[in-house]
């Protein structure tokens, strides 16, 4: 079989020359390839990033915090004291799903939410003494993801490109 790699929209999907095939099953690849799973670009994203999020899971255990509260505390490193509405804006979150981890985080001790001093509406959030404990512990998590991953860091960065330039045409 000689095959042709056709991308369409968000889909890959195999045109296949074929001579001896089941006729049902060839009628069906010809009629709608861009419909089989194992040819959408969303199923491998989606199935890639589970799969990451399950790595993370053991080496994240140890800190005592769930992918989606590491994330936050990522940005809350980098940027403590931030503004609760920008730290949605940076992990795409909408505040109803940021609040309760915000929560979480809090109760562990980890941050604080304040209210500015400038303004009563807006809400910061600082790191504990613990908080910045936690990232010294946090340092070997990424190079724990680049080992499991088993891909060169080129191709990391390929990838990580690639996504950031998706992310943002689906954005528009």
């Amino acid at each position: 079989m000689k095959y042709k790699y056709i991308v369409h929209n968000l889909f890959l999907f195999k045109e296949a020359s074929m001579e001896k095939q089941n006729k049902t099953q060839d009628k069906n690849n010809i009629d709608s390839p861009q419909l089989l799973l194992k040819n959408q670009v969303c199923f491998s994203l989606y199935s890639a990033s589970n799969a990451m999020i399950r790595a993370y899971r053991p080496l994240l255990n140890t800190l005592d915090l769930t992918y989606p509260q590491y994330l936050a505390m990522m940005v809350i490193w980098e940027k403590n004291g931030i503004n609760v509405k920008d730290l949605g804006h940076d992990l795409h979150l909408d505040s109803g799903t940021l609040t309760p981890l915000l929560k979480r985080l809090e109760s562990k001790g980890i941050v604080t939410r304040e209210r500015s001093k400038e303004d009563e509406r807006i809400r910061l959030v600082f790191l504990t003494k613990q908080g910045i404990e936690l990232k010294n512990k946090a340092l070997s998590v990424p190079n724990g993801i680049f080992c499991k991953s088993q891909l060169q860091l080129e191709e990391l960065q390929q990838l990580k490109a690639t996504c950031e330039k998706l992310l943002a045409n689906l954005e528009k």
